[in-house]
Parts: C-alpha cells; sequence; structure tokens
C-alpha cells in the first residue's frame, strides 16, 4: 500500500489540531457495562435522508404512528408462553456506535417471541417492476438462536381486527435466522395456485449464510422482472439465480405426470441380466480346498529367538508397600512387552506361515449373461397433469399493504434500521451510502480498538504513544492496514495517526509541508507544527534507541520514505 502526500498532510493536521493521538480514540462515554459506546471523533450525525421509496423507514420522533406492536398468541396455541410477549423499543446502539442520534427498532426481551407490523401508505405492487428489499441488522449480543427476518405482508392482511401473529399471511419473508448449527438468510416466497388459487411457500435452495457480528449488516434482496434475484450482505453480491430453477418446491409442476392407474404387467421382465442356464461346474473343480495352505517351503529365521518370551515381568515394577501377601496373595510384576524381541525377526516357538492356497477356486457359480427376455425398467406411463399452470412471471408477487417483524430469539437488543422498500437499486445504494457504509466505518474500528491490546513478554499491555511512539505507531499501522484493505480512504479518515505518524516520523515532513502550504490550505499553520513537533520527537526516538541498543527500525523507516508500506 502506498501512501499520497496529500493524506499525509491531512493526517499531519488532525494530529496537531485534535491534540495527541492517545486522545483521538478515548471512548467519550461508557453506557453499558457490557460493551461500551465509544464515540470517534470523527463520527457524524444522523440526518433524515431525502430519499423517496414506498416504504422508507429510519424510526424517526414519529415511529410510533406507524408501528403497532403485537400481543397476540401464536396460532394454533393456546398457552400463554406462546404469545408474543416481547416488548419493542427505538433507541441508539450500545454497542459500537456509529453514528449520533441514529435511532433504530430494538427488541428488547430475550427468550420471548416478539411481534410489530406497519402499514405502507399505499399498496406495493411490483407488477413488472424490479422490487428492492433492504435494511440494517445489527446484533449487539450476537445470535445465538432467534431470527433477525422480516415479512412483507399480503395486502389484505386484516391488521385493523386482528392482531399481526405467525398466521398473518405473507408475501415475501427475507433476512438472517440462526440456531444451532443452522444459519442462513432466508428467502422465501409463497406463491398462489392460479388453478387452486391455493398459497404454497417457495423456499430458496442453498441460502447464503449470515453474519453474526456486533457492528451492522447491510441486506438487500433484489427481484428483476425477469425473474432473476440477486442477495446482497454489505452490498456484496453473495447469492443469485433464477426463481424458476433455485426454491423448493418448483415453481411450476410438471407438464406430464405418472398415469396412477398403470401398473406393471405380470409377465414383465425387468432383470437385466441372468446367470447362464446352460452352464456347468467343471469336472476338476474342487469347492472343499482351502483358502490358506501351510508353507511348507518357509525355513525359520536365523536371528529367531526361540527361548525368548515375548513379554517378561516389569523390571521397574515394584511391589507397593502396603502389599498385605496373607490377604492380597502372592505379588506379581505385571508384564511388558520383551525388548529383544523387537531387535529380532520374532521370539518363542517358531511354526511355519500359512500362505495362499494356489487350487483354492470356492464355491462355484455360473456365469452371468444377458437376459434375452429383457424388456427395460419398467414405469407408469405418463399423462398430461390436470393441475398443470405455467406462471411466466413469479416475479410479479402478490400486492403487498405491510412490513412486520415476528420473530423469537433467545437474544435481545437485536437493532433493526433504514428499511428500503421500493423498486429503485440506485436509491438503496444511495440511502446504504448515507446510513450504513458511514457507520459501519465507524463501528469496525471500535470494533478493533476494543480486542485486547498486544502485550509484551511480562504480559505488559503495549504503551501509549507518549510512552513508546515506535510501538504506539505500529499497533496503529495494524488497524490502519487491516480497514485500508477495504476502504483505503476510510483507513485514512478513521486511522489519521497511521498514515500521518508514519509520514511524519519517518522522514515525509518535508512532503507534508509542500503538500499543505503549496494548495493554500487552512490546515498549514497545523500541519507545519505538526511536522517540526514529529520530527524533533523522532530525533528523541532515535537518540533514545540508540543509548539503549534498541530496533530503531531502519528497514520500515527506508520503506516509508519511499512511499512503501
Amino acid at each position: 500500500m502506498r501512501f499520497n502526500i496529500a493524506a499525509a498532510a491531512i493526517s499531519a493536521a488532525v494530529l496537531s489540531g485534535n491534540a495527541c493521538a492517545d486522545e483521538a480514540h478515548k471512548p467519550l462515554k461508557d453506557e453499558s457495562s457490557e460493551s461500551s459506546t465509544k464515540v470517534a471523533p470523527s463520527m457524524a450525525t444522523f440526518t433524515p435522508t431525502s430519499i423517496k421509496a414506498d416504504f422508507l423507514e429510519q424510526f424517526t420522533s414519529d415511529w410510533d404512528s406507524r408501528w403497532k406492536p403485537s400481543h397476540a398468541k401464536k396460532d394454533n396455541t393456546g398457552d400463554e408462553e406462546w404469545a408474543y410477549v416481547g416488548e419493542w423499543s427505538v433507541e441508539e446502539p450500545h454497542v459500537y456506535k456509529g453514528m449520533e442520534g441514529d435511532e433504530g427498532l430494538v427488541v428488547k426481551n430475550p427468550a420471548a417471541h416478539h411481534a410489530i407490523s406497519a402499514k405502507f401508505p399505499q399498496a406495493i405492487d411490483n407488477t413488472d417492476k424490479t422490487l428492492v428489499v433492504q435494511y440494517e441488522v445489527k446484533l449487539q449480543k450476537g445470535l445465538e438462536c432467534g431470527g433477525a427476518y422480516l415479512k412483507l405482508l399480503r395486502e389484505n392482511a386484516d391488521l385493523h381486527s386482528e392482531e399481526f401473529s405467525n398466521a398473518t399471511p405473507y408475501v415475501i419473508m427475507f433476512g438472517p435466522d440462526k440456531c444451532g448449527h443452522t444459519n442462513k438468510v432466508h428467502f422465501i416466497f409463497n406463491h398462489k395456485n392460479p388453478k387452486t388459487g391455493e398459497y404454497e411457500e417457495k423456499h430458496l435452495v442453498s441460502p447464503p449464510t449470515a453474519r453474526i457480528v456486533k457492528t451492522t449488516e447491510l441486506y438487500t434482496l433484489i427481484v428483476n422482472p425477469d425473474n432473476t434475484y440477486v442477495i446482497k450482505q454489505d452490498n456484496e453480491e453473495v447469492k443469485s439465480g433464477s426463481l424458476f430453477e433455485d426454491f423448493s418446491p418448483a415453481i411450476n409442476p410438471s407438464a406430464e405426470i405418472d398415469d396412477p392407474n398403470d401398473s406393471k404387467p405380470e409377465n414383465w421382465v425387468d432383470e437385466a441380466r441372468i446367470p447362464d442356464p446352460e452352464a456347468a461346474k467343471p469336472e476338476d473343480w474342487d469347492e472343499e480346498a482351502p483358502f490358506e495352505i501351510v508353507d511348507d517351503e518357509a525355513e525359520q529365521p536365523e536371528d529367531w529367538l526361540v527361548d525368548e518370551p515375548l513379554s517378561i515381568p516389569d523390571p521397574e515394577a515394584e511391589k507397593p508397600e502396603d502389599w498385605d501377601e496373607e490377604e492380597d496373595g502372592d505379588w506379581i510384576a505385571p508384564t511388558v512387552p520383551n525388548s529383544k524381541c523387537a531387535e529380532a525377526s520374532g521370539c518363542g516357538p517358531w511354526t511355519k506361515p500359512m500362505k495362499r492356497n494356489p487350487d483354492y477356486k470356492g464355491k462355484w457359480t455360473a456365469p452371468y449373461i444377458d437376459n434375452p427376455d429383457y424388456k427395460g425398467v419398467w414405469a407408469p406411463q405418463k399423462i398430461a397433469n390436470p393441475d398443470f399452470f405455467e406462471d411466466k412471471t413469479p416475479s410479479n408477487f402478490e400486492p403487498m399493504g405491510a412490513i412486520g417483524f415476528e420473530i423469537w430469539t433467545m437474544q435481545n437488543d437485536i437493532l433493526f434500521d433504514n428499511i428500503y422498500i421500493g423498486h429503485s437499486v440506485e436509491d438503496a445504494d444511495k440511502l446504504a451510502q448515507e446510513s450504513f457504509h458511514v457507520k459501519h466505518l465507524v463501528e469496525k474500528e471500535l470494533e478493533l480498538a476494543d480486542k485486547p491490546k498486544p502485550k509484551d513478554k511480562k504480559g505488559v499491555e503495549e504503551p501509549s504513544f507518549k510512552e513508546d511512539p515506535v510501538a504506539y505507531i505500529k499497533e496503529k499501522l495494524d488497524l490502519f492496514f487491516t480497514i485500508a484493505q477495504n476502504d483505503p480512504i476510510g483507513a485514512i479518515k478513521f486511522v489519521p495517526e497511521a498514515a500521518g505518524g508514519l509520514a511524519a516520523v519517518f522522514l515525509t515532513v518535508v512532503g507534508i509541508i509542500v503538500a499543505v502550504v503549496a494548495g493554500g490550505s487552512s490546515a498549514a499553520p497545523a500541519a507545519k507544527k505538526a511536522a517540526g513537533d514529529l520530527k524533533e520527537k523522532a530525533k528523541e526516538v532515535k537518540e533514545e534507541a540508540k543509548a539503549t541498543g534498541a530496533d530503531t527500525g531502519k528497514g520500515a523507516t527506508k520503506r516509508a520514505g519511499k512511499g512503501q508500506s
């Protein structure tokens, strides 16, 4: 990875203008004993989007005018324990918060059934249109067993007279679900049989695996008018295919089926090969000949120890002090393999070994020949399927009138946010750029910072920048490179001391000043001061390292001077 001078200039200005690097990543508050919320210095503040969609939810202050919690009982059960007792709340995350003021819908109770729904302003009909379903999931306490999927409910679902439950008819179910070894991203849709009017669930075969992490994850489903689909996680495609080919049961039934009234004739021959009826056992065939016989030609090896036993009393064994021969009998040492036997061909009495009998033939059976009466594998005749239909546009789903979360989970604090349901892939991506991508970088940085710091051989955590600049910069470089693998610009933005500190300390001070001053930036004074401070610090570090005999990292210095990682 190469560091450009402009990035280093920004980093130097940040180091100088925002105090020392130690303070830049210090947690500003601690709201939870389990996982504190750490506020990064460059954290953005939530601003409602201007993007429009058939349904777009960011859980602003008026959210409860749209969403209705359910406390119904699960269908087909009369036990109170199966009721939707779980509570909901809209709040900011308390684990790896990535944006100020960004609230989401949160599952509040562990080991409970939760249900909540919101009606669409008007029914969503995606006939001959692209359908895009996108939302964020944040598993603040992980997910051992439970769902985090959403449902798009059928337009005629009666949410006025009946509370939302598992019995409420839905069109699409999409999102992560995990319990034990089962871990998948569901994509299920209900398909209406045009002949009978009945609905049948179509399940995606080989669905992608959900990412069980505590940072925000973005799930996107795109269904195109050409009956293809795409599933994305964090804006990366993880599954795509055809509605006709990738779902079970299949969309359309077979045009022909087996005739249920057809049966195999009694004289039908379906044995392809039979024993040759004309074959006879040869006269010299001896079925009694044994498989093995004694090898009369074998001779005893010269080093065979006939008088040595295979095992001997353990010479190191000793009779226990508490052994009472009157009660326990005579003590006999345990035996161990005779070591002399391992050094020779064998021990004990020698006998001639067995060998394969060349006259052995075994039981005679007639050879097989092709059956002259063979008619083939029988199968019933095909007839036209009376239930056949051909739906050429399964992507034209039933109109949808509401959205709902109807889940059971062992973990609480699952957070949902930034729900987009519409027809524009571009708008869904814009929303992700405004929300997910902004906070996800901060969350990943906080996640990395939350990991235990490397310790030296004595088990002591690495020092701060003031205590040991070389070790501090090395730690920040590790973080910088980790983020930069996926987002180089984000790495410079969220770990400025890695890029700026490395450049300044290791001989790129002049380049920083030239870049900032030449550009007429207002950060020029700060860059100059930072460069000067870091240059002096570099001298101190080198002098101290030289005096103590420590490694000054000349190889790294040379690489940094050339703009290389």
